[in-house]
């Protein structure tokens, strides 16, 4: 449900060089084919993986403070688990911020605070701290990162037996219950401020007013010609 999310906001991202960050791995391979450029960063805490299965492996393992790459490097991040088990989540948003493109994208997807998944410990939902719609978008402005738009995800409940029925919670659950959702998913762009160059001070000349101005709240008084 997550992946076919994020294809409908990015579409496939053709010839982007794409980012996925903590646990995005599963969420990456439907843009992987036509993208330009897709690497897994994977901080240290969470643990890594080699990725893909097959071909050469494009996973790295990281400190999620200092990600091993230039600055605007990614036209694309997505991001997912990875805020809720950060021990300074501020500061991987600014790494992420730091590596975005300034016309880049990037999509959060976290544990919803209110949703039944955030109390399944046998899951990544369940560790870390969820959150909100409002306790997200204000973490991403503090990052400089203005959120664009958001959306929910995964209605069924943390129940392997109703594994198969997914698909029918999801369409039902966004009109019955949409508070009660296991993700929240969250995109937003980069937040860049021009620098404005300083003016110079001119002395211009003042046009010399062709008529001068009558005194306020006093009429002109004419006087009569002496006879």
């Amino acid at each position: 449900m997550t992946a076919r999310k994020v294809l409908e906001t990015w579409g496939d991202a053709h010839g982007l060089d794409v980012l996925g960050l903590g646990y995005a791995t599963p969420f990456l391979g439907g843009i992987s084919h036509a993208a330009r450029r897709v690497v897994a960063a994977m901080p240290a805490q969470q643990g890594v993986e080699v990725w893909p299965t097959e071909g050469a492996n494009r996973a790295v393992l990281t400190g999620e403070d200092s990600l091993p790459f230039r600055n605007a490097l990614f036209d694309r991040i997505l991001a997912v688990h990875a805020l809720e088990e950060s021990p300074d989540p501020l500061a991987l948003l600014r790494e992420v911020w730091r590596v975005l493109a300034p016309t880049g994208r990037v999509v959060v997807v976290v544990a919803a605070r209110n949703g039944m998944w955030a109390n399944s410990e046998s899951t990544p939902f369940g560790h870390g701290r969820p959150y909100s719609r409002g306790q997200l978008a204000e973490l991403l402005r503090e990052a400089e990162l203005e959120p664009s738009g958001w959306t929910r995800a995964l209605y069924v409940p943390p129940l392997s037996w109703l594994a198969g029925s997914a698909e029918g919670f999801e369409q039902a659950g966004s009109r019955l219950w949409p508070g009660f959702s296991g993700l929240v998913l969250m995109e937003a762009v980069k937040q860049t401020f021009a620098v404005k160059p300083r003016a110079l001070r001119v002395r211009a000349p003042l046009p010399r007013p062709a008529l001068n101005p009558a005194p306020l709240g006093r009429a002109p008084v004419s006087k009569a010609p002496r006879v």
